[in-house]
């Protein structure tokens, strides 16, 4: 079988959980199944990346630059002395040439003043590009062949939206052409998390965007299955740090895993599960740290459950606007306007509801781009389309994901009668046509108990089907 394994920072973060890697990629390889690794940058450092550089475009001092190389060069050479064996002084090397790399890059960010989106997408897949070849030397030092290749190499061809590029129906040839001769014969350690434009220039696929590459390369390679290896036991229930006794889900459609990634769940990035579903390949979510369990597995078709509420999630750094007006009740354009205005200034929608009056249309907007929605709409005011708009920050979305919902009797009163028992107050409630997830707002400090309400009502905690 053909295999495309992807490791996220916590299971690459020191020696010991790289050992723990190439323990299962030499185990797969033991008998007979072809190996394809993506890789992320080790926990912690794209943020550091960040960081740094936002610091030194506004700041008159690069004192910060070289404690910073330092650091990024001590952790990464502890694992590589670590894991030892003779791939290490070559491996050193590379490490030594792309520290060097960055601390140009970050020195003339700063003697510009200047942070440019294709300059910090180019800085942060600097986390890659340091770890992957840590990884390589690990397989060598087992008698694997392998090597490095970061995502451009590899055959990722993306928009040229920096920070939230997507990948391209060219991709999938030019991974093929260059990943699958190679799967016989060795392992390719491909960097996750970038690609690059038809010009080579150098884009990231979003936060937590190595899931995306995975799936991206999996499709390209026709691999049997994708595995996402990370540091739980699959997909969850709820968020455990939320309901401590929440429960691995065994298996889940592609339907229900976007639903709840898109909604704040954090294991699988929004937009990985596209490419996979286009060529029906299985999705694995297993725990590097307990290979044994057998994970979730992602499906087009999950098993029957009689129960409808698949899982619950809730995002808590949200803004409700508002946008209200007895003008635009049966005015054509008022929402073309509304989305218009949003569009133009980059604002993602996440949810939306509107009376059947006309009269109300409410938005959930990301927190860090509520002030953005507020500007860019309140011109709307002056001209006449709406009377007010007004944003409250002090609110939380939450998410009731299943596909078993579809065409049910009564999941909604079910749903709202036991967060009305538990006193939680609904501000906004919104459903797609799919009708595998309700989603609805309460206030930001209501948010955990009304995802505990559901949880017990719906006996999610249950390992059995009732």
């Amino acid at each position: 079988m053909r295999f495309l394994m992807k490791f996220g920072g916590t299971s690459v973060a020191d020696a010991e959980s790289v050992s723990r890697v190439v323990d299962i990629i030499e185990e797969q390889r033991r008998v007979g199944n072809e190996i394809a690794v993506v890789v992320s940058a080790q926990r912690g450092v794209t943020d550091q990346l960040i960081a740094i550089a936002t610091e030194i475009a506004n700041s008159r001092s690069a004192a910060t630059i070289e404690p910073f190389i330092q650091s990024l060069r001590q952790r990464h050479q502890k694992v590589l002395a670590d894991l030892g064996g003779e791939q290490a002084d070559d491996t050193e090397s590379i490490l030594e040439e792309r520290l060097c790399d960055l601390e140009n890059i970050l020195n003339a960010v700063h003697n510009l003043r200047e942070l440019t989106p294709r300059s910090l997408d180019y800085i942060i897949t600097y986390g890659e590009r340091l770890n992957a070849p840590v990884v390589c030397s690990a397989i060598r030092q087992r008698g694997i062949p392998s090597m490095v290749m970061d995502g451009c190499e590899a055959g990722i061809l993306t928009t040229p939206q920096h920070s939230e590029a997507m990948s391209l129906p060219e991709s999938e040839g030019r991974i093929r052409s260059r990943i699958q001769p190679l799967l016989n014969d060795m392992v390719p350690v491909i960097m996750g998390f970038m690609g690059c434009t038809e010009r080579g220039i150098v884009t990231t696929l979003g936060r937590s965007g190595s899931d995306y590459s995975a799936a991206i390369i999996g499709a390209g390679i026709d691999a049997d299955e994708i595995l996402i290896w990370t540091d739980v036991d699959g997909i969850m229930t709820s968020d455990p740090r939320v309901i401590n006794d929440a429960r691995v889900i065994p298996s889940i459609s592609y339907l229900e895993v976007m639903e709840l990634s898109y909604f704040g769940a954090k294991v699988m990035h929004p937009r990985s599960i596209e490419p996979a579903m286009k060529k029906n390949i299985l999705v694995r979510v297993k725990n590097t740290f307990n290979p044994s369990h057998p994970g979730t597995c992602i499906v087009r078709h999950e098993k029957w459950d009689r129960r409808v509420v698949k899982a619950l999630t809730y995002i808590s750094k949200v803004t409700l606007v508002n946008i209200c007006g007895a003008q635009m009740i049966g005015r054509p354009g008022v929402a073309k306007a509304i989305f218009s205005a949003l569009a133009d200034r980059d604002v993602n929608v996440m949810m939306i509801s509107q009376g059947s009056s006309e009269a109300n249309i409410s938005l959930i907007v990301d927190e860090s781009q509520g002030s953005v929605a507020l500007d860019a709409l309140t011109p709307l005011t002056h001209q006449g389309l709406v009377r007010e708009v007004t944003a409250n920050r002090d609110v939380a979305a939450v998410a009731v994901v299943g596909s078993g919902m579809a065409g049910a009797k009564g999941t909604g009163g079910r749903i709202f009668t036991a967060l009305g028992n538990g006193e939680v107050n609904v501000m906004m409630i919104s459903q797609g046509s799919s009708e595998a997830n309700i989603s609805f707002v309460v206030r930001e400090e209501d948010g955990p108990r009304a995802v505990r309400i559901l949880h017990d009502e719906f006996n999610l905690s249950r390992e059995d089907d009732a």
